[in-house]
């Protein structure tokens, strides 16, 4: 396929739709749990969920994965517009779950007992990788990272690889607008969850093919920052379902005054270099279980350090 036409039609998509957000007041207005400080407009990852119709339509790529995408960037987005209850959302989320399943022939004897993992994790991906998006430039880059990655191992399948191509394209497109000290415009749950569906497609897919669950580390950044952080708000007996600022990214960006793009850029080198020794370690064929666990606990004793060193060094600022 052609892509520079792809990604022309990528832009004038992604214009278009800011002047529908400026239009009807789409915006953003920072609050005290925002890592930012000037209203922008809201809603630009939308450009994800229309490659994805994008993809169907030239690549003829899946019914049920495009309508999956689209179908929670729907949801995502009237909830952007106007807040909607857990229910509508999560249902969405476990519809979309469900098309992905049945699209990846994965109701059958063999995966069956596996089902509830898939949908717990799946589920916890989605709502994870959104709460993840607070700052600048995080949500592009890792996920630029995680399609490279998928790409990389789906070569020999050019459907999967052009598709992966076209929301690559999508992420360029928006980081021209996002992946900067003022963005002109956010992912929103539109974007955010959108691109987790995707995302958790080629997971579910990768590990089904292959059998081999050390793939899951190829979201262990996002993942070990989540959980811990839920972790923590439990403790401190916190709505975890509310906005907060409690990641480790967030304590880089707003306490310690980093740059967002030089903490998202880390956050996604950190997750490439994490991917660059998985797939070596699978190719070689060291990768046993009791190494997935070693590497496991290895990141979460060096996140748990990191966070500690962060919040030290904030106390003592503040005291």
């Amino acid at each position: 396929m052609e892509y520079s036409i792809t990604i022309i039609v990528l832009f004038v998509l992604e214009l278009l739709y800011f002047k529908v957000a400026d239009h009807y007041n789409i915006i953003d207005k920072p609050n005290h749990r925002s890592s930012h400080t000037s209203v922008t407009l809201r809603g630009g990852g939308i450009i994800f969920p229309l490659a994805m119709l994008v993809a169907c339509i030239m690549l003829q790529a899946s019914i049920l994965f495009t309508l999956a995408v689209v179908l929670v960037g729907i949801v995502s987005f009237i909830d952007d517009i106007r807040p909607l209850h857990q229910v509508p959302r999560l249902l969405a989320h476990l519809f979309s779950v469900t098309l992905i399943v049945y699209d990846l022939q994965l109701l059958n004897t063999e995966f069956l007992l596996w089902l509830p993992l898939v949908y717990l994790m799946a589920i916890g991906w989605i709502n994870a990788f959104n709460f993840m998006d607070g700052i600048n430039g995080i949500t592009v880059l890792y996920a630029g990272v995680s399609i490279a990655t998928f790409a990389w191992c789906n070569q020999a399948n050019l459907l999967s690889f052009e598709l992966l191509i076209v929301m690559g394209l999508a992420c360029i497109v928006f980081a021209f607008f996002n992946l900067r000290k003022e963005a002109k415009t956010f992912a929103g749950d539109v974007g955010s969850v959108s691109m987790a569906v995707f995302l958790a497609y080629f997971m579910i897919k990768i590990i089904a093919e292959t059998e081999q669950t050390a793939y899951i580390l190829f979201f262990a950044v996002y993942g070990i920052d989540s959980v811990i952080t839920i972790f923590y708000r439990l403790k401190n007996r916190e709505n975890i379902f509310q906005p907060h600022r409690s990641h480790l990214y967030q304590y880089l960006a707003n306490e310690m005054k980093w740059p967002h793009v030089v903490v998202s850029i880390l956050y996604a080198a950190i997750q490439l270099l994490i991917n660059i020794v998985v797939l070596y370690l699978i190719k070689e064929q060291l990768m046993s279980f009791t190494f997935f666990i070693i590497i496991l606990l290895t990141l979460v004793c060096i996140y748990l350090a990191a966070r500690y060193l962060v919040n030290n060094r904030i106390a003592i600022a503040n005291a």
